[in-house]
């Protein structure tokens, strides 16, 4: 790491109220801002076609995968999304590889050398930098991803060819609403005029936000789970197979019974594109080839993450009630002893998340190195409530050495999550 891009990444995080690392009081609703950096860089976004894509969980998932798919048929892909886990570089890419340290440090001076009348947030100006990175590298397409929200999102300033929403659950409440609908309407504002948009899981309420906000901007709605987009799919320990879909027998590297879901969103979203009449290159062999590569090809991390097989790590970083409901079934089929390293932020409410761990893993207690960290104490002390008990052990890197030591003693395993800068420690 060269000086300057230390200084460079230093001053975005210490300069600019960063989510990631202190939660609400960095959250911004309103795009005032993002419009003024967007009009000073040049509106960059309108050089290449975008694609927008919100939701709860599994936006990550989905981003990858389509971009991976639009590599894989020979077109240049910008890819943006948050947060990072080991380098800021994963945020922006273009094609899989990550804006280089030069390109920040151009950037950041750049902007340093205005004279802009804001002050804009991390993510608002992370935001404008991946634009900016897009159209210097002169992509084909870039798929953005939300970082909160919709409506007031900083992304939500691109006028993209299709959204995709994938799903809905309660997170981050403070900022988006204590309810489904609530949440689905916030969600429901990156739903633009005429821009077709795809919608991973719906029912009842939900769907009839999603329904109306539609009709509002006579944008056409497709509902992924009616396309009918395999005969039939299988589970296997570390990959996903889908048969008969439109490409024929897929096998895709990202596994367990959320990827199902977040498949069928992608699928629609690949019917959707080669329909299009934009991306005509897209076929059979790229499609199956992105599924089966897609962490290689876009540096994917931290989902169902085999990190050793001896004995069995696995992480994720999975941090709400919709991301805990699949990660809990996968537990299940880890051989005992668990041992399971967990921390959480303190922002979050953590109750319902606990209630879903299981009772017959032995646990350390760890936070992470970030200020909106729970104290480790705190966890255990929530976690004691629902039965779960373990150790306390405050540093990530200690908890994980601990942990791995049992599991090899007794012939168990290991999880580690429960926040996603958790696995952020973890993976550095």
């Amino acid at each position: 790491m060269n000086n300057s891009y230390k200084e460079a990444v230093e001053y975005l995080y210490n300069s600019t109220p960063q989510f990631q690392l202190i939660g609400a009081a960095a959250y911004k609703p309103g795009l005032d801002t993002a419009h003024k950096l967007d009009n000073a860089f040049g509106c960059a976004h309108r050089l290449y076609s975008t694609i927008h894509i919100a939701g709860t969980n599994g936006k990550g998932s989905t981003a990858h995968t389509l971009a991976a798919v639009l590599q894989e048929s020979g077109y240049k892909v910008g890819l943006y999304t948050s947060p990072h886990l080991a380098d800021f570089k994963e945020r922006i890419r273009v094609s899989g590889e990550k804006i280089s340290e030069q390109g920040v440090v151009d950037f950041v001076e750049r902007y340093k050398s205005m004279d802009i009348d804001c002050s804009p947030s991390f993510f608002e100006l992370t935001t404008i930098m991946a634009f900016d990175w897009f159209a210097k590298k002169k992509v084909d397409v870039a798929i953005i991803e939300t970082g909160l929200g919709g409506r007031l999102d900083t992304t939500n300033i691109i006028l993209p060819i299709l959204s995709i929403i994938t799903n809905i659950s309660l997170d981050h409440v403070a900022q988006l609403g204590n309810t489904i609908e609530a949440i689905a309407k916030e969600k429901s504002g990156i739903i633009k005029e005429y821009v077709p948009v795809i919608v991973g899981e719906a029912e009842g309420e939900v769907a009839k936000v999603f329904k109306q906000k539609a009709s509002e901007m006579c944008a056409p709605i497709i509902f992924a789970e009616n396309e009918h987009n395999w005969s039939r799919a299988e589970v296997l320990n570390y990959s996903n197979k889908y048969y008969d879909t439109p490409w024929g027998d897929i096998e895709g590297n990202l596994s367990g019974d959320c990827q199902l879901k977040n498949a069928c969103t992608i699928m629609s979203g690949i019917r959707f594109l080669q329909s299009s009449g934009k991306f005509d290159n897209i076929n059979s062999k790229s499609v199956i080839s992105a599924f089966g590569n897609v962490c290689a090809l876009t540096g994917l991390m931290g989902r169902w993450m085999v990190v050793n097989k001896s004995p069995l790590t696995v992480c994720d970083t999975g941090h709400n009630t919709g991301g805990w409901k699949y990660i809990s079934k996968r537990l299940e089929s880890m051989s005992r002893p668990l041992n399971m390293v967990i921390g959480f932020v303190s922002d979050k409410d953590v109750d319902h998340i606990l209630e879903m761990m299981p009772p017959d893993a032995c646990y350390y207690f760890t936070q992470a190195s970030v200020p909106r960290a729970m104290k480790a104490l705190t966890v255990a002390e929530k976690a004691s409530c629902h039965g779960l008990n373990g150790y306390i052990v405050e540093d990530v890197k200690e908890a994980v050495a601990r942990a791995t030591e049992n599991a090899r003693a007794t012939g168990g395993s290991v999880f580690i999550g429960g926040s996603t800068f958790v696995v952020a420690d973890y993976l550095s």
